[in-house]
């Protein structure tokens, strides 16, 4: 591969100097205090956001509009449905809660057992109990929603070293420093490259293994429904569940304030189907139901909404 010029490398290492900077600035800063930077920050960006605004309205009509007709979620939120204030409102939120994840990610190193203790409501106690009463084989699949950092330092509090992999970014240096924080947390960091054999391999060690499987970073995917509309999501839950016989855990984390938040972890229900290429879309499917009931809560906390989700948009 050829090494990038020197004005690239420069700019990377300005950069990276900047980021990181800021981050670990942030993660000094009082709970209020990052909280309300992060509104700050997600109204300019809601302000100057052009396409990504309008996209972004428009994936989140398509969620409200399923949650109306199914009574789900809170009737606020149901209310964006029929009201372009109300719906507005809940596009300038998603800027701001895009804004906290990365703000939150700097501050992951400040998560304690105490700290979670006196800040997180927990939905599942019992489900989360079973998953993570002993290390084993095991497949935590989340979603880009809400406090993605949370989950796995739960997973990894209670039963140890989770391996995950991680999407790589252009910038080494970026991307070590967060690799080393989610390694503090426990977080056995994988490239996409090499997980598929990694993370067969993890759970064949009984080893648990942690996915964020709402969007194809890679391959093909499953085509699925959701929230009424057919998209594709990552196959790998379901191929590892098949292979491994390892079961499968869904979570997902909201934030209900400053330094806040709620979460639920359900189990799947075992695959039906002849074949595996069967049980791994009838596992799909029943992600998909578990990625409606958990984005439902706070469809504004999704950080899919600011990508291309559905097929018929692509068609457009």
């Amino acid at each position: 591969m050829k090494r990038p010029g020197f004005r690239r490398r420069l700019g990377d290492r300005l950069t990276a100097a900047v980021v990181v900077g800021g981050m670990e600035l942030v993660r000094r800063l009082p709970d209020r205090v990052a909280w309300f930077i992060g509104n700050v920050a997600g109204s300019i960006g809601y302000r100057f956001g052009g396409a990504r605004r309008d996209l972004a309205r428009r994936n989140l009509r398509r969620v409200v509009e399923w949650m109306a007709a199914h009574d789900a979620g809170s009737e606020s939120h149901r209310r964006a449905a029929t009201d372009p204030r109300a719906l507005e409102a809940l596009v300038r939120s998603a800027f701001r809660h895009n804004v906290h994840y990365y703000l939150e990610l700097a501050r992951a190193p400040r998560f304690s057992a105490a700290y979670l203790e006196s800040r997180l409501v927990n939905d599942t106690p019992a489900e989360t109990d079973e998953a993570l009463s002993e290390r084993r084989a095991l497949i935590i699949v989340g979603l880009h929603f809400g406090t993605i950092e949370l989950p796995g330092f739960i997973a990894t509090h209670r039963i140890g070293t989770v391996i995950s992999p991680m999407e790589s970014l252009r910038n080494e240096r970026i991307q070590a420093y967060l690799t080393r924080i989610r390694r503090a947390n426990g977080v056995r960091i994988l490239t996409i490259e090499e997980s598929g054999r990694e993370l067969i391999a993890a759970l064949r060690r009984n080893e648990p293994v942690g996915l964020i499987a709402d969007r194809v970073l890679a391959g093909g995917g499953i085509e699925v429904q959701l929230f009424g509309a057919t998209t594709r999501i990552p196959s790998g839950p379901g191929l590892l569940a098949a292979e491994t016989g390892a079961p499968v855990y869904v979570v997902g984390v909201h934030r209900t304030g400053p330094g806040r938040y709620r979460g639920s972890l359900r189990p799947l229900p075992a695959p039906t189907g002849a074949t595996r290429r069967e049980r791994s879309r009838s596992m799909a499917q029943e992600e998909a139901v578990e990625f409606e009931r958990i984005i439902a809560q706070a469809p504004d906390q999704w950080m899919a909404v600011f990508h291309r989700v559905w097929a018929d948009e692509d068609a457009g």
